[in-house]
C-alpha cells in the first residue's frame, strides 16, 4: 500500500467534495458538505475533515468539528449532534494512520479531549464511552414484502391511523419546517430536554432541505398538523433525525402512518436503506418501536481520548434527574436554554 497524503480540508471550501463521495460505494449524509455547513453556521464550529483522494478517488475521510466554549473547553467531535459517524477508508491502515493525526493535532491544539461516534475504530480492548442501539432498514423488496415484515401491532397502527383520515404531506417548505418546529418544542419539553435552537433549523433548510438533501413529512387531522418528522438522504442511504408529535393525538398513530410513508416514499425513488438513528440501551419503549419496522439492529460505541488522562475513557455514568426538572419548565423557556446551551454542548 503506497503512503497517504492525509489533508485536513474544510469541505465547505473543497468545490468536489459531494461529488468525491457520491463516488465512492456507500458515501454518508454526515460527511455531506451539506451538514458541515449546518453545524459551522448555526454554531461556529470549525470543521476539520482529515482526508486523502486521488485521481478523482476518495481514499479516507473522517470527519471532525472542533467545538470551543469558555465554558466547556475546546474539543474535537466526529461529529456533533450526528447519532453516527462512521470513516470512509479503502484499507484499515488509512484509518489507523488518520487516528493518530487526528490524536496528535488535538494535542497540539489544546483539546480537552477527542470523540468518534462509530463502532469499529477500535478492537475490544479499548473501553466505550457510551453504547446505543442502531436499525437500519434495509428497502429492497416489493411494498407487500415490507409491509409484512412489520410486526402485527405496527401493520394495526398503520391502518388505525389510515382509518382515522389522517392526510401525509411531504414537503420542501419553510411553511413544513416550522410546523415541526412547533411540535419539536413540545415533544423536547415531554422529555425534558430544550428544543434545538430555530437557528440551526433554518440552516438545516438552507442547505439540507433546500439543496434536496432531506424533506418534512407531516400527518393532519382535521386540518391540523398533529405529527411531523424530518429525513435526510445522500446517495443511496436515508435516515429519519427528528420527530416531533402532539401528546393528546398519540392515540391516532400518526408517527407510525409518517414512517410508514416514508418507507413506501424512499423505496419507490430506489434509496437502499432507512436508518433509525440511534437509541439509548435503557428505553425498551423506542427499543420497541423501532423493532417494530423490521429493522437490523446493530451496537454503536462512541469512543472518548482524554488528553489529561492520556487514556480512553470507560462509560459514562448517565444523568437523568435534570430531564425531570426540565420537563416543568415552560416551552418559552426551555427555547431560550436551547438557543444559549446547545453550541456549548456539541
Amino acid at each position: 500500500m503506497k503512503p497517504m497524503d492525509i489533508q485536513i480540508l474544510d469541505p465547505i471550501e473543497t468545490t468536489d467534495w459531494d461529488a468525491l463521495l457520491l463516488r465512492t460505494e456507500d458515501p454518508e449524509f454526515f460527511h455531506s458538505s451539506a451538514w458541515a455547513k449546518v453545524l459551522k453556521e448555526s454554531y461556529r464550529y470549525q470543521p476539520l475533515y482529515f482526508a486523502s483522494s486521488e485521481n478523482g478517488q476518495l481514499r479516507l475521510s473522517m470527519p471532525f468539528m472542533e467545538v470551543y466554549s469558555p465554558f466547556t473547553g475546546r474539543r474535537g467531535i466526529s461529529l456533533p449532534f450526528s447519532d453516527q459517524c462512521a470513516p470512509y477508508f479503502l484499507d484499515q491502515r488509512y484509518l489507523h494512520e488518520a487516528v493518530d493525526l487526528a490524536v496528535e493535532h488535538g494535542r497540539k491544539a489544546g483539546w480537552r479531549y477527542i470523540e468518534w461516534r462509530a463502532t469499529g475504530y477500535f478492537d475490544d480492548c479499548v473501553p466505550s464511552w457510551a453504547d446505543y442501539h442502531t436499525h437500519e432498514i434495509l428497502l429492497s423488496g416489493s411494498e407487500a414484502s415490507l409491509f409484512a415484515r412489520l410486526k402485527a401491532s405496527n401493520r394495526r397502527n398503520i391502518n388505525k391511523a389510515t382509518q382515522a383520515g389522517q392526510s401525509i404531506e411531504i414537503s420542501q417548505s419553510w411553511d413544513a419546517v416550522i410546523s415541526f418546529y412547533r411540535l419539536h418544542g413540545l415533544t423536547r419539553k415531554r422529555h425534558g430536554l430544550p428544543p434545538q435552537p430555530l437557528i440551526f433549523f433554518k440552516k438545516v433548510f438552507e442547505h439540507v432541505i433546500s439543496g434536496g438533501y432531506g424533506h418534512v413529512i407531516s400527518a393532519s387531522h382535521a386540518g391540523r398538523v398533529i405529527a411531523s418528522s424530518m429525513f435526510f438522504h445522500f446517495g443511496k442511504r436515508a435516515l429519519y433525525k427528528y420527530g416531533a408529535s402532539e401528546s393528546a393525538y398519540l392515540h391516532l398513530r400518526p408517527n407510525n402512518l409518517i414512517m410508514w410513508e416514508a418507507i413506501k416514499w424512499y423505496r419507490s425513488h430506489n434509496y437502499e436503506t432507512l436508518s433509525l438513528g440511534r437509541t439509548e440501551m435503557d428505553n425498551p419503549g423506542l427499543l420497541r418501536y423501532k423493532q417494530g419496522w423490521g429493522a437490523e439492529e446493530n451496537l454503536l460505541k462512541y469512543f472518548r481520548y482524554d488528553y489529561k488522562e492520556k487514556a480512553f475513557l470507560a462509560k459514562r455514568p448517565e444523568k437523568v434527574l435534570y430531564k425531570k426538572l426540565l420537563s416543568k419548565f415552560p416551552e418559552r423557556l426551555l427555547r431560550v436554554i436551547g438557543s444559549l446551551a446547545y453550541r456549548h454542548v456539541g
